[in-house]
């Protein structure tokens, strides 16, 4: 059985907030998505919330501090590093891949153009990810 996940999403695009939320509600599990628009505010509201998110959603291309930035302070953290954190970006640079991968992501997805493809693809991660054991603290 499929578990609600709750997702905290860090995209500073707000075209992409929307499409990734649209993604959501169609898929029959209502998850609960907590919107954050760079590094800077996801760890704001890691830091302070009571509840941690089950995944990270995000992408890397972001204003004040960006994805690979924002994945080094999380791993680094003994509260965060258990969380997963998906990728979901346009860059494809290998560079970036592997270094995302050395931090320690659980997965690199890089934006479909079509947004059939863009459905699958969200679809894919939150179908995996609601059906995996999951460390709540």
């Amino acid at each position: 059985m499929k578990k609600i996940l709750q997702i905290l999403l860090i995209e500073d695009d707000t075209i992409e907030v929307m499409k990734f939320v649209k993604v959501t509600d169609n898929i029959g599990v209502k998850h609960e998505i907590i919107e954050t628009r760079n590094g800077e505010e996801a760890l704001k509201f890691l830091n302070n919330t009571k509840q941690l998110p089950d995944i990270i959603v995000l992408d890397l291309n972001m204003p004040k501090i960006n994805g690979i930035e924002f994945l080094s302070t999380l791993k680094k953290s003994k509260k965060l590093k258990h969380i997963p954190a998906i990728i979901l970006t346009t860059s494809n640079n290998p560079k970036d891949i592997f270094e995302c991968y050395k931090i320690g992501i659980a997965g690199y997805i890089i934006k479909p153009l079509k947004y059939e493809d863009y459905v699958v693809s969200v679809e894919n991660i939150l179908n995996y990810w609601s059906n995996n054991e999951l460390i709540k603290m």
